[in-house]
């Protein structure tokens, strides 16, 4: 079997999404994925018409596993929550996520519309409307980027034996603001003295998402 005939749509998708974490979006073309894969051009189009069409099926392939378990009898606010996770998970580990997205239609793919439409539906168990159902299911995915973009510590650039030195010049940096004007960042400077609690701040992130739906949904009942 040639290496054209063992390719398939999730082993193409697969090596695109690695080569987007690497070296950003902007660096998948059709040509450079068949060199990387071993294979001609022409082997891609049997998968993938174009590169727009390459992109959805990136974002498809990753978002496989965002799902509600509807048999599980769980209470929403756990399935949602399970949701969330989810989603802040595999844009940590794919920090091309948010470009992608950004990028396609991606009401385009199965695996983003499934999953929309399960937070729909555990949102109406929470008592909202499909309209106000569908406005929160956008916020918590914007703020799921917006919680990987903003994770605290040195930039993705920094190599790790350079961060200490990193978080030491941005704690004097921030010290040496005038005290009578900005005291709190100057207090705030002192987190710089200690690597932070990464797992901490996405625990707290996903809480502070969630109880603005859940507090709203109390409300509601």
């Amino acid at each position: 079997m040639t290496p054209a005939e063992r390719l398939s749509r999730a082993t193409v998708a697969e090596r695109a999404l690695r080569l987007a974490d690497e070296e950003g979006v902007d660096a998948i073309t059709i040509r450079r994925l068949a060199k990387e894969l071993g294979v001609t051009p022409m082997a891609l189009y049997w998968h993938f018409k174009n590169k727009d069409e390459l992109l959805l099926g990136i974002v498809d392939h990753v978002l496989t596993d965002v799902r509600a378990d509807r048999s599980a009898g769980d209470p929403w606010q756990k399935q949602l929550r399970a949701i969330v996770e989810t989603v802040v998970g595999v844009m940590r580990a794919h920090p091309s996520l948010p470009d992608l997205l950004h990028s396609t239609d991606k009401t385009q793919t199965p695996s983003f519309t499934r999953a929309t439409n399960d937070t729909l539906a555990l949102l109406a168990d929470a008592g909202f409307d499909v309209e106000e159902a569908y406005w929160i299911a956008m916020y918590l995915l914007t703020g799921s980027m917006g919680l990987v973009a903003s994770q605290p510590d040195c930039p993705a650039n920094v190599p790790a034996e350079q961060a200490e030195e990193w978080r030491r010049q941005k704690r004097i940096q921030m010290e040496c603001l005038p005290a009578d004007r900005f005291p709190m960042m100057i207090e705030f400077a002192k987190t710089y003295r200690r690597a932070p609690d990464v797992e901490r701040y996405y625990v707290f992130g996903i809480d502070l998402l969630m109880s603005a739906v859940e507090t709203m949904a109390a409300q509601r009942s």
